[in-house]
């Protein structure tokens, strides 16, 4: 059983094709989409190469991103 994304960032920089592909995965999921920085960015915040988009799992961690993301507080 796979487990449900709980957040997925996207990069402004992904193509339009990825952007849509994801919007419409999300929006039938009910899962929150961010799109966010650029490809280099987001490859090095999770330590992959070439990434423009992935998934947070985590219940609290996406929840924390998404308010830090809204103007909400830093953690730590």
């Amino acid at each position: 059983m796979k487990k449900k994304a709980k957040l997925v960032i996207v990069s402004k920089e992904a193509s339009e094709r990825t952007k849509d592909k994801f919007k419409k995965l999300c929006l039938e999921y009910n899962v929150p989409l961010i799109e966010y920085g650029n490809i280099e960015e987001l490859s090095k915040a999770i330590g992959k190469e070439n990434k423009a988009t992935f998934a947070v799992k985590e219940c609290n961690l996406a929840k924390e991103i998404e308010k830090i993301y809204n103007g909400g507080e830093f953690i730590g």
